[in-house]
């Protein structure tokens, strides 16, 4: 059996061996499911020099990047909207009052006296989306704190916004 699997893995491309890879270490940080929504056939990767991913895109969009320090993902808009979609409200979300919406969606940071709501199975350091109470996608982001922290709390900041839905595309 061992001998089998050895083979099949020889034989196959770095490509589809980087599409399993990323696959795996999305159902591992998202979820069971994640792998396949995020990274359908077809996504180009971007390596650095020593062949190991580090950007994901389709279609020109950039999906994710495989952060080098800890090997965990980092959500793209597009990969955002995808996860979006995959997720009932209110899991891996973020609610944001409206004052803040502009400014999110700018990719500005997301401060814990604007959170409305959240999922209360997040923990601190877990990528997570920033919506509008309407549920519309504005950003991605790490969140800073637990969610408990985070609505206790008046001031300081509660997700590190990356990826604003209408910031300009300035980063590959």
């Amino acid at each position: 059996m061992n001998l089998i699997l050895l083979f099949y893995l020889a034989s196959m491309s770095a490509s589809d061996k980087n599409l399993i890879r990323v696959r795996v270490m999305a159902d591992f940080q998202f979820g069971k499911g994640c792998g396949d929504i995020l990274f359908p056939e077809g996504v180009v990767f971007k390596l650095s020099k020593t062949k190991r991913v580090r950007q994901v895109f389709n279609n020109n969009d950039h999906i994710a990047t495989v952060r080098a320090s800890d090997g965990m993902l980092t959500l793209g808009i597009e990969g955002a909207r995808l996860l979006h979609c995959f997720f009932p409200r209110p899991e891996k979300r973020v609610v944001v009052c409206e004052d803040a919406v502009p400014f999110i969606a700018q990719g500005k940071t997301a401060f814990a006296k604007h959170v409305l709501g959240m999922d209360p199975g997040m923990r601190a350091g877990d990528e997570v989306l920033v919506v509008s109470e309407s549920d519309e996608l504005l950003a991605t982001g790490q969140l800073l704190l637990a969610p408990d922290e985070i609505l206790a709390l008046d001031r300081g900041m509660a997700v590190d916004v990356r990826r604003g839905r209408d910031q300009t595309q300035g980063m590959n």
